[in-house]
């Protein structure tokens, strides 16, 4: 069976769902397909969740008046059939009553994920029914009947596959299975979700635990380009690159995948493939476990980066000084992404501050502490990366802009630069000059 992820611009007009209808229908063998909300959905809901929150609840009803007028527009265009039409048109409104009620209830972390994975419900119906008056037969899952992940860093694939294949035996057997990204059940049973962009998370997990034999990832990009295209011009599609150098890409800011989205299927050694839905017939990028050749491959940047220094003459070469640092962020589940060390100073970084006052409360006591926000960390990814002769030319950076830290050894993969965030498109742009340009014009 193979794996497809659909994501929010993929299903968000009525052009665009008929376009995946005719993907899945040139596909042979059994497939599972995971899909998102429609695009600009989930923001909508996550503003109905804010005003539950702060009390805001007026206006409520006119958030889910748009989003049944947006939904009913797409049943028109898809289904054309009058009872069929009405009778999920019923279905929807019902989901969207029950959304009414949620947000007139107190808010929780539950409240919130019952508002916000409302879009993956109200599309995967729509889009199941659509493919039924297209001659496809479906069958349509509920994923918070399997997908219980207690630890979203470590999600256990084999309950969840335990958990779908019971449910798949009483089912109808269907070629096309169908279900939500995004949401997941918790350790106390409550709904939950795999955090924003989540829905490829969603497609690898459960890649892993029916022991796909692909895993295929539609978005509107044609594969994982080399460096940000947003910023940066003449980018091009990496074809191929290994499990451990889409991670570093992913984890350091490539907007394309969620941070964990490989993860799961490191080992399982279950391809997965980026590919763009409006030009399908585009190679994109297949992600494996075998590299296609060493050296560099892809940059990317992530943002919202804060710098910590803590300066202490006389503490820092003491023993245990550095695991009661880590100790202070274990505590407080602060994830470091860089560090540096010297004589007297160890810098780090973080992309979580919800509990950085705390932090530096306790850090405090430990020496001297400086704290730099905005920041962003520019990654440079490739396999034996050190190995690569182009590699030296990133450090001509140093003579354009100030670079705050600098990263290598943690793996052979991944070279890290931080930089102050008004500097990270210049910085992009440079590096491409020197990094890609530079080697192709060499050859």
């Amino acid at each position: 069976m193979k794996v497809l992820k659909f994501g929010g611009t993929s299903v968000g007009s009525t052009a665009s769902i008929r376009n995946v209808k005719n993907i899945i229908s040139n596909l042979p063998g059994n497939k599972l397909l995971v899909l998102s909300a429609m695009s600009g959905v989930t923001n909508h809901l996550v503003e109905i969740s804010d005003m539950v929150k702060s009390g805001r609840i007026s206006k409520i009803s006119e958030k889910i008046e748009f989003l049944k007028i947006k939904h009913f527009e797409l049943i028109d265009e898809l289904i054309s059939d009058e009872i069929f039409n009405q009778s999920v048109k019923a279905e929807i409104l019902a989901q969207l009553e029950e959304l009414l009620l949620v947000s007139n209830s107190e808010w929780n972390m539950e409240t919130d994920a019952k508002i916000t994975t409302t879009g993956e419900r109200l599309l995967t119906f729509i889009f199941s029914s659509y493919l039924k008056t297209e001659s496809l037969d479906n069958t349509l899952l509920d994923a918070r009947k399997f997908m219980h992940i207690s630890n979203l860093e470590n999600p256990d694939t084999g309950l969840v596959g335990e958990l779908l294949n019971d449910i798949l035996k009483s089912s109808e057997e269907s070629d096309i299975l169908i279900t939500q990204g995004f949401v997941r059940m918790d350790s106390q049973d409550k709904v939950s979700t795999l955090k924003r962009g989540g829905s490829d998370y969603t497609a690898t997990i459960l890649g892993a635990a029916i022991r796909a034999t692909e895993i295929q990832i539609w978005t509107d990009i044609s594969g994982l380009h080399n460096n940000d295209p947003r910023f940066v011009e003449n980018t091009q599609p990496v074809s191929q690159l290994s499990f451990e150098e889409a991670a570093e890409l992913a984890y350091f800011g490539a907007k394309i995948l969620h941070p964990q989205t490989i993860s799961p299927v490191i080992g399982k050694n279950i391809p997965v493939y980026l590919k763009n839905t409006f030009t399908p017939e585009a190679t994109g990028t297949c992600i494996s476990a075998l590299a296609e050749r060493k050296g560099l491959k892809a940059i990317s940047a992530k943002d919202e980066i804060t710098a910590i220094k803590i300066k202490s003459n006389r503490m820092l070469m003491a023993h245990g000084f550095l695991k009661k640092i880590f100790e202070v962020f274990d505590k407080y589940e602060t994830s470091i992404d860089m560090i540096t060390t010297s004589e007297i100073a160890i810098s780090l970084t973080i992309d979580n501050t919800s509990n950085l006052d705390i932090i530096l409360d306790e850090l405090d006591k430990y020496g001297e502490i400086s704290v730099d926000a905005n920041h962003s960390i520019i990654c440079v990814v490739g396999e034996g990366l050190i190995e690569d002769r182009g590699t030296s030319r990133l450090f001509e950076i140093l003579q354009d802009v100030p670079v705050r830290m600098i990263s290598y050894g943690g793996s052979n993969n991944n070279i890290s630069l931080l930089v102050d965030t008004r500097n990270k498109i210049e910085v992009l742009q440079k590096l491409n000059e020197k990094l890609f340009v530079k080697q192709l014009n060499s050859v």
